[in-house]
């Protein structure tokens, strides 16, 4: 599977025309964490997009929510935008739509349990796997459905922290939405990476943006 499609925004929003991967916004980058939050990385994500004045997009997998509760506030508190990543890192076509459905849901009372009402709920499959049925599903209960046009390959221990860094740079323009992820497993090459794309894009006059900062109707 290709994971880096920035050539072709108009192809996946034909296919999927209720999810979102490019954003229409000139000189903005969207960068996305998923899998957190965890206290070994998430508070040192955070910190560095703070020194940058970054927002990004958090898509929580909701029994780390319930582990970490003072984490999750630390993103809200800081500004950032909170997804829903299910509650147990549930790959869609293993799933039926029921079970993936009610594992969804189960995330968003834990973000309601933690005083988060989200007017608009953000929700990333896990793997990028979801089945139409169940997409249909989330997007009829309100959801937006949020995939990427570029992903970093962090969690790949066969990439090598340059490799995921060129994977984000040659890819990534205007409204490009990035997937890094806020695990141990993706550590290694974020701690190296993350800081570099934030340099780069910084110096190139960029500004970098949570999903909540742009109106998304039409996107």
């Amino acid at each position: 599977m290709n994971l880096f499609l920035p050539k072709y925004p108009s192809l996946l929003k034909l296919l999927y025309p209720k999810r979102i991967s490019r954003i229409q916004d000139e000189n903005a980058i969207y960068l996305t964490f998923d899998d957190g939050p965890i206290p070994e990385i998430t508070p040192w994500v955070l910190d560095l997009l703070d020194d940058y004045s970054a927002k990004a997009t958090f898509f929580c997998i909701g029994e780390n929510v319930v582990k970490n509760p003072n984490i999750f506030q630390s993103i809200l508190k800081n500004g950032h935008a909170v997804g829903n990543h299910t509650y147990n890192h549930l790959n869609g076509w293993k799933s039926s739509k029921a079970v993936y459905t009610q594992n969804t849901e189960k995330t968003q009372q834990a973000f309601k349990d933690n005083h988060y009402h989200p007017e608009t709920r953000f929700f990333r499959p896990p793997y990028g796997r979801i089945k139409n049925s169940q997409a249909s599903a989330l997007v009829e209960s309100g959801y937006k459905i949020v995939m990427w046009d570029v992903i970093s390959g962090d969690y790949d221990h066969n990439l090598s922290a340059e490799k995921c860094y060129q994977n984000v740079i040659e890819n990534a323009a205007s409204g490009s939405t990035i997937v890094f992820h806020d695990s141990e497993k993706a550590f290694k090459n974020l701690r190296e990476v993350l800081p570099r794309v934030l340099r780069y894009y910084s110096e190139k006059g960029f500004t970098f943006k949570s999903l909540t900062d742009v109106p998304l109707e039409g996107q």
